[in-house]
């Protein structure tokens, strides 16, 4: 499956792109699903082949809510507490990224050829698909698997009681969380997982481009490309309008002098009304930019050391901090943070320097003695 997640600045028309994008694919005859919580009216049924996927973060919220309380009504009893009627469940910040999660792993559970994703504005969108390894990260180290392997007498010891042990529903839970964001996850990473910025040409474009490429980057993610959405005609008569489209070419062409690949829309004139004006809003499949390779250099033989290569473009060096903190580096870049588990070559070495070269991070380890295998005599 080939899977588009579309993001931008407030207010350049990402939905519009995301959707336009589906509905053209789909009236070619491929089967798509459409990921929004902000789809314009009527695109559940602009074409036959389209699926929209609208999240419920509401629903989703009190489902879960429900079912924790519902496994846990023997000890709630025990301790007289009130359970929450369904009613009275109002959904808690950060329930839409959750939502959306679940409805990106639903989508691509059906049988389409493409799964477009209409995400959140930039800083956002960054955050939310760097949540399922982190929150990953955190249930391993709260609840590591090997606390499970006594489980099997947990129902044992739960009859003993009379009461359901917490830690019981607690692992069970865990254990479904961790199934969901593996898969989430695996989307995020695929190689057939493509990322487009949507801006309008304007002062901010640039900078956007930058956070993107560098806050993706930190991910292991490549930018596919940049969409200048709303851009006026070139060649008015009228001083004013004229005016405003040079303006507008300017930041376009520093756009194209930052990325490789900049797509166009025109401005409508007016925001878009209808299946047909999505349509002109349609950027075509394009090919996946590849991932970020993040490499490992033996230069052992010349300088004793090894050398890993971590792909930051935009990245400055007042922005970079590293911290090793036993078999992760946790690696900050600007306003992006991200524990990064150690290849098992560099589990053994110790940190002994970085540098900052054309936007490629070069984190120089030296082999540690004590932990490097002795050559054979």
């Amino acid at each position: 499956m080939r899977i588009i997640l579309v993001t931008g600045t407030g207010g350049a028309g990402r939905t519009a792109v995301a959707t336009g994008t589906a509905l053209a694919e789909a009236r070619a005859g491929r089967r798509v699903a459409l990921v929004s919580a902000d789809a314009p009216a009527g695109t559940a049924t602009a074409a036959d082949t389209l699926r929209l996927h609208a999240p419920d973060p509401a629903g989703d919220f009190r489902r879960e809510f429900l079912a924790l309380q519902a496994r846990s009504a023997t000890a709630l009893d025990l301790l007289g507490t009130a359970p929450f009627e369904d009613a009275e469940l109002t959904e808690l910040p950060g329930s839409p990224l959750f939502a959306l999660l679940r409805a990106v792993r639903d989508a691509a559970a059906g049988d389409a050829e493409l799964l477009v994703v209409d995400l959140p504005p930039l800083r956002e969108a960054l955050a939310l698909l760097a949540l399922p390894e982190q929150l990953r990260r955190y249930l391993r180290r709260l609840l590591p698997p090997e606390r499970q392997a006594a489980r099997a007498l947990r129902p044992m010891l739960a009859q003993l009681a009379g009461v359901p042990l917490p830690a019981q529903w607690l692992f069970e839970a865990t254990a479904r969380w961790e199934t969901e964001l593996a898969a989430v996850q695996e989307l995020v990473d695929s190689p057939r997982t493509g990322v487009r910025l949507v801006v309008e040409p304007g002062p901010a474009a640039v900078e956007a481009l930058r956070t993107a490429r560098l806050g993706l980057a930190l991910q292991g993610l490549a930018l596919d490309a940049v969409v200048a959405n709303r851009v006026l005609p070139a060649g008015s008569a009228d001083p004013w309008f004229a005016g405003l489209a040079a303006e507008q070419h300017r930041h376009l062409a520093a756009l194209r002098e930052a990325h490789p690949d900049v797509r166009e829309l025109p401005h409508l004139g007016r925001a878009p009304g209808g299946p047909e004006d999505l349509a002109e809003l349609a950027v075509a499949d394009l090919p996946t930019a590849p991932a970020p390779g993040w490499t490992v250099e033996d230069r052992r033989a010349e300088d004793g050391i090894l050398v890993w290569h971590v792909p930051l473009p935009g990245a400055v060096k007042d922005g970079l901090s590293l911290v090793r903190r036993g078999d992760e580096l946790l690696l900050g870049a600007g306003p992006f943070r991200r524990n990064v588990p150690l290849p098992a070559v560099l589990r053994r070495c110790a940190v002994t320097g970085a540098a900052l070269v054309d936007g490629d991070l070069r984190i120089r380890f030296t082999p540690d003695p004590g932990q490097w295998p002795k050559p054979t005599p």
